[in-house]
């Protein structure tokens, strides 16, 4: 970094607009592989929080390829920098005191560990959407693993690009045995339990 650039503090902090919002900031990072429910329980769990009464925000993954990454490819280095980038704006989130929904499939073990040394102690959550290759290949909503099989696709997560499972998520979901409401439930309920909510 260089030497003539400092940090500038505001006399308003992190605990002041939480006590503002009645909640913790946060950051909480849903991974899994393409077609495991990222998007779709992101979404549905903003609903919850916002129907709570709490602030949420919710960065998917191909939203941010469209405006902030959008000059990142899917290569293992551009994978590492768009998530380094999303690192930082949910760090900035939970600074506010937003509760920072992610839905990206973040593949590599090194950048998720990245994003939790970033965020204050007990306000990241590993969400891992759990859900076997054959399941989430068979959803294929987008038909991106149709293409990858016939090679139009290069570097897909699990099929021609590695994808590294969380060793000790907070939460662990399986979408192929637990439905939309009792997997938005179980977030909830963690969020209750640790107070962030």
């Amino acid at each position: 970094m260089e030497k003539h650039i400092f940090l500038t503090h505001g006399c308003v902090g992190a605990e002041d607009r939480e006590s503002l919002l009645g909640q913790k900031g946060s950051v909480l990072w849903m991974t899994g592989l393409s077609g495991s429910g990222k998007s779709t329980i992101a979404q549905e769990l903003e609903c919850a929080l916002h129907k709570s009464g709490r602030l949420s925000y919710v960065l998917d993954g191909d939203n941010v390829r469209h405006g902030l990454c959008s000059d990142l490819g899917f290569g293992d280095a551009d994978r590492s920098e768009n998530i380094r980038r999303i690192a930082e704006l949910s760090k900035l989130f939970a600074d506010a005191g937003l509760i920072t929904i992610t839905a990206f499939i973040s593949p590599f073990r090194k950048d998720r560990d990245f994003v939790r040394k970033m965020v204050p102690p007990g306000r990241f959550v590993e969400i891992f959407l759990d859900v076997p290759l054959e399941i989430c290949e068979s959803r294929d909503p987008k038909g991106l693993y149709k293409k990858a099989r016939k090679g139009e696709i290069a570097d897909f997560t699990g099929i021609s690009s590695p994808y590294e499972k969380p060793e000790n998520p907070e939460i662990s979901i399986c979408t192929g045995k637990e439905d939309l409401h009792s997997s938005v439930k179980k977030i909830m309920d963690y969020l209750r339990e640790r107070q962030i909510i």
